[in-house]
């Protein structure tokens, strides 16, 4: 019931009673991230390209995407990760959440939301004025 609920009133967790309806009525699963995220497909869209979408685990954050995934979802390659031979280069990282608005977030010398002051003005920076 609670799950019923959540989608019936929220649209941030995981999925909505639409989303779940045409998922059913037009998805084809094509496979599984490790953060537990669910990636379909199935009609056409305006530009007659197949229909990619996602179905987050959680709380649903663009950012929880792998790099693999984030391309097959935006047409960029044809294959999914399942079916190819991806392999993340090394310079890839894995995931962080996204922080801001929480407490956590960054907050730079200067912001009103930190007690630290702005380091001063060295005297060095010359504006710009068109013409020179």
């Amino acid at each position: 019931m609670k799950t019923f609920l959540l989608q019936f009133f929220t649209w941030w967790n995981s999925q909505t009673l639409g989303t779940r309806f045409h998922t059913w009525r037009h998805g084809k699963k094509v496979g599984q991230d490790e953060a537990g995220n669910i990636y379909y497909e199935g009609g056409v869209d305006s530009e007659g390209r197949t229909r990619r979408w996602v179905i987050y685990r959680d709380y649903s954050e663009a950012s929880m995407i792998p790099p693999g995934w984030h391309g097959w979802m935006h047409h960029r390659v044809d294959v999914a990760p399942p079916s190819d031979n991806y392999k993340p280069r090394d310079w890839q990282k894995p995931h962080e959440p996204n922080l801001t608005g929480s407490a956590a977030a960054y907050r730079p010398k200067g912001s009103v939301l930190t007690n630290q002051h702005r380091p001063q003005v060295t005297g060095d920076y010359d504006a710009w004025t068109p013409g020179s």
